[in-house]
């Protein structure tokens, strides 16, 4: 038997899936790592505990494999995107690795976002301003600590950092860099107006490279961490939002892929770039010819959790004899759409799409004395839902109505999630049977790369069973009139944000 292996290198920690040559689920592996908020704003990982995970994960699925008798055929890459690591002549690291999460560049992002300059930045590069990008981050560091950038030889991502612990090359997947903000979607290279912008040279930057370009020749010191032949192909891949929608076949423009996790995405795949005249949106490639439109949410079940844990009382878990999560589920169930007329902001954590605004914040409007802690639970998850359809309804303005929504992630378990999906939408919602979307992504990629596919299409030929969940009319109708009066009340409390975040802050 010949043996792929998926990695995931996410916020929290890494995953491995291996994979027969087949695409069936052989294991599964996971290592976590700190996320430090040691500072407002601030969410920075350690770049050698990362690269421990990875090690170690990759390590454990080999041990899986029989090498004598068997081959590891490819190990492929997906990452979560928009880090930033600053590395000396020697790509020492300088920093720790700055994440999408981390909120600090949100003054660089606001007047970036205010100037001409700013348009026309989103425009060349598909990436909306917002602190998260690293385009945001080294305008801030260039304002708040320009020693540090005037000291550092070369700037990363944690993939990039990773191939070049691994492999001694300094690249990047075309997936990644266009996520950076630096990156010209029609050139698909480094983009002149960035680097003049933030004052880094072409030379500082990873080499762009196809994601499904092979790294040969593992270290010694990579080898004898990881225990498998310094001849594997490690490729490169792509970022994990994008290795998602492959990984549930959501590789047409008629299929819209949405994963709610701790956080949340809405994206569509398109054979060309495509531009939001309201900045609303990204574009991003997943690789050469293919791109992905879309929106990142910061608010999704973080948020349910948060709820879940100041809503539901120790009590009634404890009554019940069931978890926390099924009991509100089960009592969200028993509620009425709409939450007996009450409406939740879900902004706890600032916000990326729609609103590109990180000093967004939550409310529940509406409220009344007859609003029982069930109303208000339902409420936040309708919230959740009705912000993805803002998400949604802003892609299908610019690529048009899909045929279906594909779903994954956490909230995809629950019945109940399933079917308010579907009906805040209006749109049929398919839920697959696996739930490791972006490492059957990558794997797949992988394929591509070695000619074991021909496309990745192919990879509709894995996925296996879906469960289809159709829009209920009568609750739609309902949603209907809820929906445009969230999108008011966001619009009314916009201008308000700014000076409440900034009492928080003090």
């Amino acid at each position: 038997m010949n043996y792929l292996i998926g990695v995931d290198v996410g916020t929290t920690s890494t995953k491995t899936v291996l994979y027969d040559e087949h695409a069936h689920v052989v294991d599964q592996f996971t290592q976590g790592y700190p996320l430090y908020r040691d500072s407002n704003g601030m969410a920075e990982q350690d770049p050698e505990k990362m690269v421990a995970a990875v090690e170690q994960v990759i390590h454990d699925a080999g041990q899986q494999i029989d090498f004598a008798n068997e081959k590891l055929l490819a190990v492929s890459f997906s990452s979560a995107n928009q880090s930033l690591i600053l590395l000396d002549e020697h790509f020492q690291p300088q920093s720790r690795v700055i994440t999408w999460a981390d909120t600090r560049a949100r003054n660089a992002a606001d007047q970036l976002k205010r100037s001409p300059l700013g348009k026309q930045l989103y425009d060349k590069t598909g990436t909306p301003i917002h602190p998260m990008s690293p385009l945001t981050k080294l305008l801030w560091l260039k304002d708040t600590a320009p020693e540090r950038l005037a000291a550092t030889s070369y700037f990363g991502d944690i993939k990039s950092y990773l191939f070049y612990r691994f492999f001694n090359s300094f690249k990047v997947d075309i997936s990644i860099a266009s996520c950076t903000g630096m990156m010209n979607i029609n050139s698909g290279d480094w983009d002149p107006t960035a680097l003049e912008l933030t004052g880094v040279a072409k030379d500082q930057l990873p080499e762009i490279v196809n994601g499904t370009t092979q790294a040969v020749g593992l270290t010694d010191e990579a080898v004898a961490k990881m225990g498998i032949p310094a001849d594997t192909p490690f490729v490169y891949g792509a970022f994990d939002g994008a290795l998602s929608n492959l990984g549930v076949g959501a590789i047409q423009q008629d299929t819209v892929a949405i994963t709610i996790g701790t956080s949340a995405g809405v994206r569509v795949i398109t054979d060309h770039p495509v531009i939001d005249p309201q900045e609303r949106l990204f574009c991003y490639a997943v690789d050469n010819g293919l791109w992905v439109v879309g929106g990142p949410l910061n608010n999704g079940g973080d948020v349910y959790q948060w709820a879940v844990e100041h809503l539901v009382t120790p009590s009634a878990v404890q009554n019940e004899q069931t978890d926390p999560f099924t009991l509100a589920n089960r009592v969200i169930e028993g509620e009425p759409a709409g939450a007996n007329g009450l409406v939740f902001l879900p902004f706890l954590g600032g916000e990326r799409a729609p609103l590109w605004d990180a000093n967004a914040r939550g409310s529940f409007f509406g409220l009344n004395n007859l609003h029982t802690r069930a109303d208000m639970l339902r409420a936040v998850m309708e919230g959740i839902c009705m912000n993805i359809a803002t998400v949604y309804q802003a892609v299908c303005d610019l690529v048009g109505q899909p045929k279906s929504v594909t779903a994954t992630g956490g909230f995809a378990r629950a019945e109940v999630w399933r079917q308010m999906l579907a009906d805040v939408l209006n749109c049929p919602v398919n839920i697959p049977e696996s739930f490791e979307s972006g490492c059957l992504g990558a794997i797949t990629m992988a394929m591509k790369s070695l000619g074991m596919v021909d496309s990745l299409s192919a990879v509709q030929n894995f996925i296996g069973a879906e469960k289809s969940y159709q829009p209920v009319p009568e609750t739609v109708a309902v949603y209907q009139k809820y929906l445009p009066l969230f999108q008011q009340v966001e619009g009314l409390l916009s201008p308000a944000y700014s000076t409440i975040a900034k009492l928080q802050r003090k």
